[in-house]
């Protein structure tokens, strides 16, 4: 890929909309956002920003509590919120209606706006859920194609079954399914019932389960372990792969030829690798560049393989993967559980420069809630950001309302009230109302503006193309590296990096303090022989500093003075951080 992706995280339901929410309100009531709320002068400034691609998130058809003429409302037993979770899909071929001005319409709108995207270089990304679906999944537009057509229902599993299917025997106490809201009853599912998406065999799943979704089946028994050696290989015909295999083929190639430029594909780590390495393979045949980041877990055990399954998916063709371990470090910074200096094994990772790195995205709390991150407020984003977003050469992304601090105080619904901002139930983000009618804080202001100076110095080639070098490990004994209190050693709370690209020279040191209440006072960053070395530097000689991102700073010191001594910059205010070029 020419330039280093930087996603956008849009959430289609709530970016357009601007009712105020009414908690577990419908439709008519609360509103949704709209494919045309996704405007030319909102598709613009990305762009201005720095953004590459726009991961439209929830675009597909989900179960929902909402009817139309063509469509009846799910029964509530199934549902997640009345508008349904946008992971609860119902239609792989289809687009929610909601977001549709006229909801017949609703392909040629999103159609129209995958153009628009196109207008402004931006690429548009969609998910991919391939693990699981709605329990009322029927496609309107390919049906034929339908999950579950032609299923023999009387097995657990078989190689040519969409789906697995509960035995009588099995625990739950045998049909009907039972599901804990609502009545607990669903109809489809009273004689034959079907394995929950989190691979739970049940009648009875918890609320705690994935229980709006059932697990679709790639040809391999989960419950026979992860050896999945027996499925076909990167060339076999389409004629000669489960049949699962072929209705995903035929959907990822539905939506490349409509338009869309990249999946990101859901709880990638619970599908075999031998499908990933056959479906990017043939992805890639239709469009060379089509992009696929996922999201994957190596320490979750229903992952399919032994090995490090976030290299497994890179070997298979993905252009990125998630890289969850540097952001729990950066959070677990503000419960007490890490110091700053546990980021410092992470960039030794095989995959490093190839994980796609965030500090907010739909699953995880927002930086601003006054519930995680300390309780301290938009402000801890800065430092945070500047770690996650500076550290790597790989993709990095953004969700809608993090460049305003949207908080996620209120419940919406069935989510939301718990720092997340709620993908379930129809309503708006405050903040980001604020941002596109005008209304912002002048402290949003500014937090808006420092995320768009830092995209475009991340975007220079010491970020995009350059080697990562952690300055904590030659910092411990230092006694002017940040310390707080009475501590005995450095590294609690602040947080040094270079990035170092050879080709064009270009060299960043990144200095951070996490915390959010305490000056660092007279800090100096010990930079070691070698790293001078790494950067061409190691002859006596004067190098001047300047500050790049935040209120200036010009500093001059020698090479061999930066070794013990180190670079004085300062004291370094709550939250501050310095990108200094070299």
């Amino acid at each position: 890929m020419s330039r280093r992706p930087v996603i956008y995280q849009l959430f289609v339901r709530l970016f357009g909309n601007t009712r105020p929410t009414v908690p577990g309100g419908t439709l008519d009531q609360n509103g949704c956002g709209k494919f045309n709320d996704i405007d030319d002068a909102a598709l613009a400034n990305l762009a201005a920003t720095g953004f590459t691609h726009v991961w439209l998130t929830g675009v597909l058809e989900q179960a929902s509590g909402t009817s139309y003429p063509d469509r009846p409302a799910d029964d509530p037993a199934i549902l997640k919120g009345i508008a349904g979770s946008p992971y609860a899909i119902r239609d792989y071929f289809d687009v929610c209606p909601d977001y549709a001005v006229d909801p017949t319409k609703r392909l040629d709108e999103f159609k129209t706006l995958l153009a628009r995207c196109a207008r402004h270089g931006l690429k548009p990304v969609i998910d991919f859920v391939p693990n699981h679906v709605a329990r009322t999944y029927a496609s309107d537009v390919r049906p034929e194609l339908t999950f579950g057509a032609g299923d023999d229902t009387s097995v657990f599993f078989a190689t040519d079954n969409h789906f697995f299917y509960l035995r009588p025997t099995d625990p739950g106490g045998g049909p009907p399914l039972r599901l804990p809201v609502a009545d607990g009853l669903f109809e489809p599912e009273r004689f034959v019932g079907k394995v929950t998406g989190n691979n739970l065999i049940s009648w009875a799943p918890s609320i705690n389960d994935w229980y709006e979704t059932v697990k679709l089946n790639y040809g391999h028994d989960f419950t026979t372990g992860r050896n999945t050696s027996h499925l076909p290989g990167i060339d076999a015909p389409i004629d000669q792969v489960p049949k699962t295999w072929r209705t995903m083929d035929a959907i990822l190639s539905h939506w490349q030829e409509f338009g869309v430029s990249g999946f990101r594909t859901d709880m990638s780590h619970m599908i075999p690798l031998e499908f990933w390495r056959w479906a990017v393979k043939r992805c890639r045949e239709r469009d060379p560049d089509v992009f696929f980041f996922g999201e994957a877990y190596d320490s979750d055990p229903m992952k399919l393989t032994d090995s490090d399954v976030l290299q497994g998916l890179l070997d298979a063709g993905f252009d990125a993967i998630y890289d969850h371990p540097p952001y729990k470090v950066l959070k677990g910074i503000y419960d007490g559980s890490n110091w700053a200096n546990d980021l410092n094994p992470l960039p030794f990772e095989t995959h490093f420069h190839h994980s796609v790195r965030y500090a907010e995205n739909h699953d995880e709390v927002r930086l601003a809630s006054f519930l995680h991150w300390g309780g301290l407020g938009l402000p801890v984003g800065k430092p945070v950001s500047a770690i996650l977003l500076g550290m790597s050469r790989g993709p990095i992304m953004m969700y809608n309302g993090q460049e305003v601090g949207e908080q996620a105080t209120e419940r919406m619904g069935f989510g939301g009230g718990d720092g997340r901002t709620s993908i379930f139930d129809y309503g708006s983000m405050p903040e980001v109302v604020k941002m596109r009618q005008g209304g912002l804080a002048p402290s949003q202001i500014d937090l808006r503006q420092w995320y768009a100076d830092l995209l475009g110095l991340v975007g220079e080639p010491a970020f995009t193309a350059g080697d990562f070098y952690g300055l904590n490990f030659a910092n411990g004994d230092n006694p002017n590296f940040g310390r707080v209190g009475n501590e005995s050693y450095s590294g609690h709370w602040l947080f040094a990096f270079l990035r170092h690209d050879a080709a064009s020279g270009q060299a960043f040191l990144v200095i951070t303090n996490l915390n959010g209440r305490e000056t660092l006072r007279n800090v100096h960053v010990r930079i070691p022989y070698d790293a001078l070395h790494g950067l061409g530097r190691d002859q006596d000689a004067s190098i001047h500093f300047s500050e790049r991102l935040s209120h200036p700073l010009e500093i001059d010191a020698f090479t061999q003075s930066l070794p013990g001594l180190g670079l004085p910059v300062g004291d370094l205010a709550p939250f501050e951080v310095r990108i200094l070029a070299f």
